[in-house]
């Protein structure tokens, strides 16, 4: 895996979406990396057709907002996906944990409380140079798995909707 571009997705079958309406969270923390998520997700929605002015990005303190800023997306704007991007890098107290099993836990919840997908776009790496690897380095960037995801979600859903 270590050698691999994660982010090699199958795409042949997403659609034009330039209708999609996509809301973007974005942890300040690292900024260095989280930065390089949401430019990632950006240009590859864009690359899928999906309009500028449809793109809602929002930055939240930290990754453990991201499920907070989620439910606002979800209960306040008309949108058809949510992708939450942070970076958690294991330091030396438990807080790592913590805040990786609240945020996994909270982005669960959202899917399963509303009907629109929320992408996990976390990195939760032991340092930073794999933080870096995948956020535009040699093993991809999670920002544009995050968005890929949506849009096949977002079709999913679309074409299972009578």
């Amino acid at each position: 895996m270590s050698t691999k571009n994660l982010s090699d997705n199958n795409t042949k079958n997403i659609k034009n979406a330039h209708s999609y309406k996509i809301a973007i969270a974005v942890a300040e923390w690292n900024p260095e990396i989280t930065d390089a998520l949401c430019k990632g997700a950006k240009k590859t929605l864009k690359k899928f057709g999906v309009w500028e002015k449809n793109i809602i990005v929002k930055r939240v303190p930290g990754t453990f907002e991201l499920t907070k800023a989620g439910k606002i997306f979800a209960e306040q704007t008309n949108i058809d996906a949510v992708i939450l991007l942070g970076c958690v890098i294991q330091g030396e107290t438990r807080h790592f944990d913590f805040i990786c099993q609240g945020v996994t836990q909270g982005i669960t919840q959202l899917n399963i409380n509303y009907d629109i997908p929320f992408i996990f776009g976390v990195l939760t790496t032991d340092n930073q140079q794999q933080a870096k690897d995948r956020s535009g380095g040699k093993l991809g960037n999670k920002g544009d798995e995050a968005a890929i995801a949506a849009l096949k979600m977002i079709q999913l859903k679309k074409e299972l909707t009578f």
